[in-house]
């Protein structure tokens, strides 16, 4: 059995942790990259002009998720008699401004105590090209990659620009952010690190995101994937959810894990997190669940090097540049249907059944171009 290695419950509180070469009270906003009201999120780009003039930098304010714990209205059992009170809404710090009552209705402005109050901060600094174009809002197309593809346009790119990996390298290597680090296996072929994305806070369970990085540093994304690295997919989908529920409680039948393509930075990962949480990238054009990825490999040893892979690409996207160049994925063609392509027509109730034998026909049989006598032998015609 390959050594395993658990991390201490705290993730959050760390020596290690360094403080920013910025100061976030002093960053100088440019423009807004995008505003979510679905997510609650915003995302600014702008500079830290105390430190450079020129380098951009990314922040992204995101509202935190409701804990169930801050609704709470009993005192738990658990907690001890003199220790201080949990925050919760439901408390006399809670300001309310009414908006309109009517019946049944009402609607109120809620202001609740300053501890749940806080946002979530995530800062790119500095930022590349690459990072503004991932987090702008932009017209998106959908590319349907073939192998031919990947290997003439995708591959060359993705090997000439992609983001450094630098980051990745010292979690496995212990350089960075080992306090983060929720489960390790330290097999060399099949092992893997466990660790929060970015996008989630490390204490609201309801909103979970685990990143799941291999440590083999030849896997760059399902592309890669052969029949090979089934123990390594087998192990990473099982020791996750094993340590997930012993670290957080969730049972494994409730746990999204999910491959994206493309993918953020090619260094292979699975993100982790419950279904019924509404992370983003888990839509059927970005996410391939971990089992659908195995059980394809089961059925074909190298089916990611056979099969076509649809993903989408920003507008603004160098690699959008070097598909339009070739399949012209941006130009609408109208297409003009042909007499032969219309439509058959619907059935009617009033129609005899000969007339609707007829029109099953043409339903099931393919257009052909018909000769004078094929024309006469047909009864309904």
């Amino acid at each position: 059995m390959p050594e395993q290695v658990e991390s201490s419950p705290k993730l959050n509180v760390s020596s290690e942790i360094k403080s920013p070469t910025y100061d976030l009270t002093k960053f100088h906003l440019k423009r807004i990259l995008s505003n979510n009201s679905k997510c609650k999120s915003i995302t600014l780009l702008g500079t830290f002009p105390d430190i450079s003039e020129t380098d951009a930098a990314i922040v992204v304010f995101e509202k935190n998720a409701y804990r169930e714990s801050d609704v709470a209205t009993e005192v738990p059992a658990d907690q001890e008699a003199d220790s201080s009170p949990k925050p919760s809404y439901f408390s006399t710090d809670l300001q309310v401004r009414t908006d309109f009552i009517n019946n049944i209705y009402a609607s109120f402005q809620c202001v609740p105590t300053q501890e749940l109050c806080t946002v979530k901060g995530t800062v790119i600094y500095p930022a590349t090209e690459k990072h503004i174009e991932k987090y702008s809002i932009c017209q998106k197309y959908i590319i349907n990659e073939t192998p031919d593809l990947y290997e003439s346009i995708t591959l060359p790119y993705i090997t000439s620009s992609q983001f450094s990996l630098d980051w990745v390298y010292n979690i496995l290597e212990h350089k960075q952010e080992t306090e983060r680090i929720v489960f390790e296996d330290t097999h060399p072929e099949n092992g893997f690190v466990l660790l929060p994305d970015l996008k989630w806070d490390g204490r609201n369970v309801e909103t979970l995101y685990l990143l799941g990085i291999v440590r083999k540093r030849d896997i760059k994304s399902l592309r890669d994937l052969n029949a090979s690295h089934l123990p390594l997919l087998r192990n990473l989908r099982e020791s996750a959810k094993q340590a997930i529920l012993e670290r957080y409680g969730l049972n494994p039948n409730q746990l999204r894990m999910y491959f994206h393509y493309q993918p953020s930075f090619y260094h292979l990962h699975v993100h982790i997190n419950p279904i019924r949480n509404d992370a983003p990238g888990i839509w059927c054009e970005k996410s391939h669940m971990l089992d659908t990825v195995i059980n394809n490999l089961e059925l074909m040893p190298d089916y990611y090097q056979r099969a076509s892979l649809p993903f989408v690409l920003y507008e603004g996207n160098k690699l959008l540049e070097l598909y339009d160049k070739q399949l012209e994925v941006r130009q609408v063609v109208a297409q003009e249907l042909s007499e032969a392509d219309e439509a058959p027509e619907a059935f009617t109730d009033d129609e005899p059944e000969e007339g609707r034998e007829c029109k099953r026909i043409k339903l099931s049989t393919p257009q052909k171009e018909s000769n004078e006598a094929e024309l006469l032998e047909m009864p309904c015609a």
